[in-house]
């Protein structure tokens, strides 16, 4: 497949250009300034500036399987990169023909936000990418694509383990985490052998 990846410099984009490589799939990578990765790493590095910036990606969508979207905001203040990255990538995918969308959400988000103590930590500690999480979601499931709302709890930046547990009512407890590594997997596998076209897979290790 070719394979479209958002966020592809981020800490779990990086794992999914790897693991699609690894794979033997073509990579787009989808970066704020070229060279972020190593000319033997393999991925075609395309810029995309500013996620509000429709006409590039576009450009760079056509022939693609899938897009990934492993897009991430601040870690501190309002952010709003998911939102207005997959504002664009919904526009653009429908421009260039492109039908499935993978992107990463959090548990704990819309029907999620409840009274757990997973809910409550995790909303007190990053609200603001939560709400951002949250303003994304609807943009995804109205679009008319073929797309996948994974929801991982925490995540961790140990090796991968190489085995995961999804679902869709998969419990998620206040511990639960997945590895970067693994959630990559995950996705790689979901873009590979759909299993959850227009649902919200949840993840844990």
């Amino acid at each position: 497949m070719t394979v479209a990846v958002l966020g592809a410099t981020g800490a779990t984009g990086r794992h999914v250009v790897s693991t699609a490589l690894e794979r033997g799939h073509r990579v787009v990578a989808l970066v704020h300034r070229a060279g972020n990765f190593a000319p033997r790493e393999g991925p075609d590095e395309v810029t995309w500036p500013d996620v509000t910036d429709v006409s590039a990606l576009t450009r760079a969508l056509p022939g693609t399987s899938v897009v990934i979207s492993a897009l991430g905001g601040a870690t501190e203040g309002p952010t709003t990169v998911c939102t207005e990255g997959i504002r664009s990538a919904v526009t653009a995918m429908k421009a260039a023909g492109v039908a499935r969308l993978i992107a990463v959400s959090a548990h704990g988000v819309l029907e999620t936000h409840d009274k757990s103590l997973y809910s409550l930590a995790v909303w007190g500690n990053v609200a603001e990418r939560m709400r951002d999480k949250e303003t994304m979601e609807p943009l995804i499931t109205a679009s008319g694509l073929n797309w996948t709302i994974v929801r991982p709890p925490k995540l961790s930046d140990h090796d991968a383990i190489g085995k995961y547990t999804a679902g869709t009512d998969l419990r998620i407890r206040l511990w639960s985490s997945i590895g970067r590594a693994d959630l990559a997997a995950f996705l790689l596998d979901e873009a590979e052998t759909p299993r959850y076209v227009h649902a919200h897979p949840r993840i844990t290790r």
